[in-house]
């Protein structure tokens, strides 16, 4: 039973290239093998998206206090220490995040 499947041209070089890496020029071959036995890494960039939301509110915080400095001529030393704990917080979390995604 034939199946067709339309690809670009990137997609056609990127196949190519494949093939010879998996050292083989029969299409179909690769084709089938890849269809049948080839596999779908499929990742769950949830938490990281959360990880930026948070990364977002630390700028945001940032551009907070960089505004009040700039209309007061002060800035809270108290807003600092909070800005770097939570910084602290958000960049532990990446980094285990990330940690544990290539351990995977």
């Amino acid at each position: 039973m034939p199946l067709h499947v339309l690809v670009s041209e990137e997609e056609a070089a990127l196949i190519r290239e494949k093939m010879l890496q998996a050292g083989t020029t029969n299409f179909s071959l690769y084709a089938r093998k890849m269809l049948v036995d080839g596999y779908i890494i499929k990742r769950d960039f949830e938490e990281l998206k959360l990880l930026t939301k948070e990364l977002s509110n630390l700028a945001r915080n940032i551009n907070q206090i960089a505004l009040r400095a700039n209309e007061t001529r002060n800035i809270y030393e108290q807003d600092i220490k909070d800005l770097q704990a939570y910084y602290y917080n958000v960049k532990r979390a990446v980094t285990e995040r990330l940690v544990k995604m290539i351990e995977e």
